[in-house]
């Protein structure tokens, strides 16, 4: 990895859940605006990190904005259909496309501002934390390709970072919501109380990737080849 990478990586697996742990126990887990502008604020610092040898284009910017509202866009659209939404299919297309520093920010994005639709509360930085954390390692494990990955690699990828990363983190973030006091039976019951919203999730994710990766990326790449969008440095 870079040293780039490397600075990402610890703010984004050590500073951000750091972060979130001091909102739990520090601020009573009442400050969640605070705690989420914080994720938000230390997100753009491995972003600008892309950028450490030039000026970043209005246009690169742009992009990254398109797929944070496609994504807040995909989570609205489908809020009758709970867990059954495109948002961490759109991040992990970011990721690919645009680098895990990108992925990152537009899961966070995407978390933050769709929650002023569904709703605030304590629960926002952990959903930001997840989301950005599987768009980071999308970055990350298709950084280095001389082609697009297949779907069905994106869909076995898709569905399993859903259901073991986004479904084990904010499982583990729920029981702390409900009592700060680690407890290991309680912890079992969220985690089995939560299982069937997990897998639909992931089965939502495998889904839109499957019908949604392909066109988006293959536009992406067009976009990055014509004007030369966040091409990274290793």
């Amino acid at each position: 990895m870079s040293r780039r990478t490397l600075w990402s990586a610890a703010i984004i697996l050590v500073i951000i859940p750091a972060t979130i742990w001091a909102g739990i126990y520090l601020l009573n887990d009442r400050r969640y605006y605070f705690v989420s502008l914080l994720i938000i604020l230390y997100t753009m610092i491995p972003f600008a990190l892309i950028f450490e040898r030039r000026k970043p284009q209005a246009r690169e910017l742009i992009a990254i904005a398109v797929m944070a509202s496609l994504a807040v866009a995909g989570r609205a659209a489908f809020f009758m259909l709970p867990q059954f939404k495109p948002v961490t299919a759109i991040v992990i297309i970011a990721g690919v496309s645009l680098g895990a520093e990108a992925g990152f920010l537009v899961g966070a994005l995407a978390g933050f501002v769709s929650n002023f639709f569904f709703g605030q509360g304590p629960w926002t930085p952990w959903q930001m934390f997840c989301f950005g954390l599987i768009g980071f390692l999308a970055g990350l494990i298709f950084r280095r390709r001389d082609k697009l990955p297949t779907r069905s690699v994106l869909c076995v990828f898709g569905g399993l970072a859903t259901l073991v990363i986004y479904g084990g983190i904010i499982n583990f973030g729920s029981h702390l919501m409900f009592s700060p006091q680690f407890s290991w039976e309680i912890l079992a019951t969220v985690y089995i109380s939560g299982f069937w919203f997990d897998l639909v999730h992931a089965a939502a994710t495998v889904f839109f990737l499957l019908v949604l990766a392909r066109p988006m990326l293959e536009k992406l790449e067009r976009v990055k080849t014509k004007y030369g969008l966040i091409q990274e440095k290793s």
